[in-house]
């Protein structure tokens, strides 16, 4: 059905925002919709007041989203759920979260006016700290939760278990724990495989190990997956979607599960995963 309230929010550091804003906002008027305007691109179209992003959630039917992937990460991460469907119009060059360039924006409007988008669900990653038997931190990854090493150029050691399972001891610069979604961010660029947005698995992919027999490995979404630092090891972090870093002590273990809730990504009809992906990737199907 048409999105009768818009929450908008746009990137105002990117190149473009300004140009774009103006129109976006007043044609969403012009069709009826209800439009809220984060407190960032409220300041910059010169409007008095903005929302709080929580409250934008709350109070919209659909999330607007103008910038690029960071962009998209950065403004679902602090909303409660649930979190209404996200459209994304990319203001940038590469994007797999907000793959419409900003030169459709007319066209995305008319369908969110006329309730012809298309919605899917995206699985997410519920990542927890777990200190003394107790939770010390949690959050929710769309893309991906990557343990890292710090300041210092050594390896780090990681024992990972996946439903009680001993899977193996890790020595390398970090580990990607990615959903299907988070596939082609940061675990692609590691070797691991492009998985579509529905296959129910998430992937473990080294960064650089140690043993370079040590591939990536497709996990069902509905495993535990556990990860322990070795106590000889050097401090490590916790960095989820590339947004939020935690330091991790080497007495704590890291826990990682499906999310309780989906996040919908909203599309204009007929744009199917495989089409982002040739567009995105630049297959070409001939020899280069």
């Amino acid at each position: 059905m048409p999105a009768r309230t818009v929450g908008l929010i746009a990137n105002t550091e990117k190149p473009g925002a300004t140009e774009l804003l103006p129109g976006v906002v007043s044609t969403l008027r012009e069709r009826g919709i209800e439009t809220l305007l984060d407190v960032q691109t409220a300041a910059l179209l010169g409007e008095p007041a903005g929302h709080h992003r929580n409250e934008l959630a709350r109070r919209s039917d659909l999330l607007l989203i103008l910038g690029g992937d960071g962009t998209l990460l950065d403004a679902v991460r602090v909303m409660r759920d649930p979190v209404p469907p996200v459209f994304g119009i990319n203001l940038g060059s590469l994007g797999f979260l907000t793959s419409l360039g900003s030169a459709a924006w007319r066209e995305a409007v008319d369908c969110i006016a006329e309730g012809r988008y298309r919605v899917e669900e995206r699985t997410r990653l519920s990542v927890e700290i777990i200190a003394d038997g107790e939770t010390r931190f949690a959050g929710y990854a769309l893309n991906d939760a990557v343990i890292s090493r710090g300041e210092l150029s050594r390896l780090i050691k990681l024992d990972v278990s996946i439903d009680g399972a001993w899977l193996s001891e890790y020595n390398a610069d970090g580990l990607i724990l990615a959903t299907p979604t988070g596939s082609t961010a940061y675990a692609l660029s590691a070797g691991g495989p492009v998985l579509t947005p529905d296959s129910g698995v998430f992937v473990i992919a080294p960064i650089c190990p140690h043993v370079l027999t040590m591939r990536p490995v497709i996990v069902s979404d509905h495993s535990v997956v556990e990860i322990t630092p070795r106590p000889d090891g050097p401090g490590i972090f916790l960095t989820i979607d590339g947004q939020q870093a935690t330091p991790v002590s080497n007495s704590e273990t890291l826990r990682v599960t499906k999310a309780p809730h989906h996040l919908r990504f909203a599309t204009l009809p007929g744009t199917t995963f495989f089409e982002v992906l040739r567009q995105k990737l630049k297959w070409s199907g001939t020899a280069v």
